[in-house]
């Protein structure tokens, strides 16, 4: 049901990138083949005693130009850790000695006259005023001075109509009612939230002045090279300027200017499209499904109608939560890809840099360096640094196995500098529409579904969640082999997931040179295959899928899982990456039956924030058969929820 209604079942569907570049496992074998030692890494097919002892990476000096805002060590989060919670157990587990409520669940009422959510009562002009379904990234923002007051920006990802409406069969059948209403449901939700004082949860305001909807119907404006490119133009828009909607939007960031990122992901399942295609960026970009039947009500979904609108989609948006009238953007600076989402550092020099993760196994992360420089207190000035920059995509190179650690030297590969295409072959703006396209050519390494990629604000180091690749190792089927393993994805048919930690030269966000080295191998640690920072894997608690990534003012990793593969529901776990317990796992919470943990917050004040996605979500459930009844709020139907967790 999740594959279905999230990715158009892309992990069943063939690899869209096919390319022949010299992937990073013929970069190693090419490199120690004559020394004999690859064969011993590939010998032990898994990580295993490749990895042993693998040693962390020098942190940085903490230098504050460094970080998007200053981010002094302070709270310790004080919790004694869960134990995992099977899988078909429908609730909401915490520490002994925290509790948990919910601030806003899908449907609850956000704009003047907006009704109260009623399953079986919901209509397209409603859903427009109500909160999104499916709620992901997530990110809390204090208005200025104050601590009681702050703005709630959330992403709602996709729906599943299966849940959402009795008797909901397939697109084909549903009424053009229910197809203006799931389209409604997704996009973003900007919501007031206040308290009363620190230890007190937070409340959501209804009709606030901040509160806002950004749906599939919303204006967008494009910014960047890219901007009025005709790759990007339709008959609504000839100028290829004004981008309408978004959707498939997964992770994100909050800027140091206080706006909201968010990646346009699985944007590609949303079009009718043929099946087979002789274009090579549809291909790639897998613009080859039957669409969730919105063409029926708004023509432009149907690319036998409107070719190139689905290039208008799949880049990184920025909204201005403090402005509701404001028009959000679409950078094509940043490139077009399934943006998992992007965080945002700050050089030591004062440009902006994005890391980005291509949520596709086989694709890559990305990096990119505005032109200018970030100013203090000009919000003006800052709104317009990710319009113009340097855009970069990773190879990462292993050292072999000699040295019996997963690591080595990465660079960062120019896909776009000085405004000049580094691509041959590739004008500006195809790079920065078809950036999948451009990175194969330069050879970019195939990484196991790279999904948030962020910097630690306290050690300095760039942290890359690959969630899994069940594909790697094996032969499609023509009986083509696929990329193998290497040191930075070490195991064959990788159904666990894998944490890669990265420190940049001179400990720069602006670097071009990197090394690295993996910091997690998940699943069961009594597998020979994974790997916990060199710790003990007897005091770690089993992780599966990394998705998500936060960090708490100590620097520790919070890893949001999506998919766990052990048996478990999925959670959020603290890991320790720094001094004699690196590699530490400690699960702290743990999410219903069918649902995905995502968007964590780990507030300074020690308030934990989490979004509940797709509670529920298991093939056969329905209305009527609901597999959850979270958040438990006497609605009898699982209802995807922004979660606090707090200490009492």
């Amino acid at each position: 049901m999740t594959c279905h209604y999230r990715c158009a079942t892309s992990c069943a569907r063939p690899v869209p990138n096919e390319s022949d570049n010299a992937y990073f496992g013929d970069v190693v074998r090419a490199a120690v083949s004559r020394r004999g030692v690859l064969a011993g890494l590939v010998g032990l097919g898994v990580a295993g005693a490749a990895l042993q002892q693998a040693a962390p990476a020098n942190a940085a000096d903490g230098d504050a130009r460094l970080f998007a805002m200053p981010y002094a060590p302070g709270h310790q989060l004080d919790f004694d850790a869960i134990a995992p919670v099977p899988g078909e157990a429908d609730s909401f587990d915490v520490p002994a000695g925290w509790a948990w409520a919910p601030i806003i669940s899908w449907g609850d009422p956000i704009l003047p006259g907006a009704p109260e959510f009623d399953i079986d009562a919901q209509s397209p002009e409603a859903q427009e005023g109500q909160f999104g379904y499916n709620n992901d990234y997530t990110t809390l923002i204090p208005l200025p001075g104050r601590t009681d007051r702050a703005l709630l920006v959330c992403n709602n990802e996709y729906t599943n109509e299966e849940l959402m409406f009795r008797g909901f069969v397939d697109a084909a059948s549903a009424t053009d009612e229910q197809l203006r209403i799931s389209m409604a449901a997704h996009g973003m939700s900007v919501v007031e939230v206040r308290r009363t004082d620190a230890d007190s949860p937070w409340g959501y305001v209804r009709d606030s002045s901040f509160n806002r909807r950004i749906t599939p119907g919303t204006e967008f404006s494009f910014t960047g090279p890219a901007r009025g490119s005709r790759l990007l133009r339709t008959t609504a828009d000839p100028a290829g300027t004004t981008p309408v909607g978004t959707f498939g939007n997964c992770a994100g960031g909050t800027t140091p200017w206080g706006t909201v990122l968010s990646g346009e992901e699985n944007f590609n399942g949303y079009f009718a499209a043929p099946e087979e295609t002789d274009d090579a960026a549809e291909k790639r970009y897998g613009v080859t499904e039957p669409g969730r039947g919105w063409e029926r009500v708004d023509p432009r979904f149907a690319t036998t109608v409107e070719r190139q609108e689905p290039n208008r989609f799949g880049w990184i948006i920025e909204v201005d939560p403090f402005d509701p009238t404001s028009t959000p953007k679409k950078h094509t600076s940043l490139g077009r890809f399934k943006h998992e989402g992007a965080t945002i550092s700050l050089a030591a020099d004062g440009r902006a840099v994005a890391y980005m993760g291509d949520d596709e196994r086989f694709d890559y992360v990305y990096k990119f360096v505005s032109r200018e420089r970030f100013r203090e207190g000009d919000r003006a000035h800052n709104l317009t640094l990710l319009s113009e920059g340097d855009l970069y995509v990773a190879r990462f190179t292993g050292d072999g196995a000699e040295d019996r650690r997963a690591d080595g030297r990465g660079e960062w590969l120019p896909l776009l500098t000085d405004g000049v295409s580094r691509v041959p072959g590739f004008s500006v703006e195809e790079v920065l529409v078809h950036t999948r396209l451009a990175a194969d050519t330069l050879g970019a390494t195939k990484m196991d579904r790279p999904e948030d990629v962020e910097r630690n604000p306290v050690n300095g180091r760039v942290y890359v969640a690959c969630t899994n690749n069940t594909r790697r190792g094996t032969v499609d089927d023509e009986g083509v082999p696929r990329p193998g393993i290497d040191e930075a994805n070490p195991r064959p048919e990788n159904k666990d997931g894998h944490v890669v930690e990265i420190s940049e030269d001179l400990d720069d966000a602006a670097a071009t040179a990197f090394s690295w080295n993996l910091v997690l191998v998940c699943g069961d640690p009594a597998a020979a295959d994974t790997y916990f920072g060199g710790i003990d894997k007897d005091l770690v608690t089993p992780i599966s899928c990394p998705d998500n990534v936060a960090f708490d003012t100590r620097g520790n990793l919070w890893i949001s899982t999506d998919g766990n593969t052990l048996g478990s529901n999925d959670g959020l776990y603290e890991v320790t990456v720094d001094g004699p317990q690196r590699g530490l796992v400690r699960q702290f919470l743990s999410v219903p039956t069918g649902a995905e943990t995502c968007g964590p917050v780990i507030n300074p004040d020690g308030v934990v924030l989490v979004a509940v996605q797709h509670p529920g979500e298991v093939d056969g459930a329905s209305p009527d058969a609901p597999a959850s009844l979270f958040p438990y709020d006497g609605t009898g139907q699982p209802r995807p929820s922004v979660v606090q967790v707090w200490k009492v």
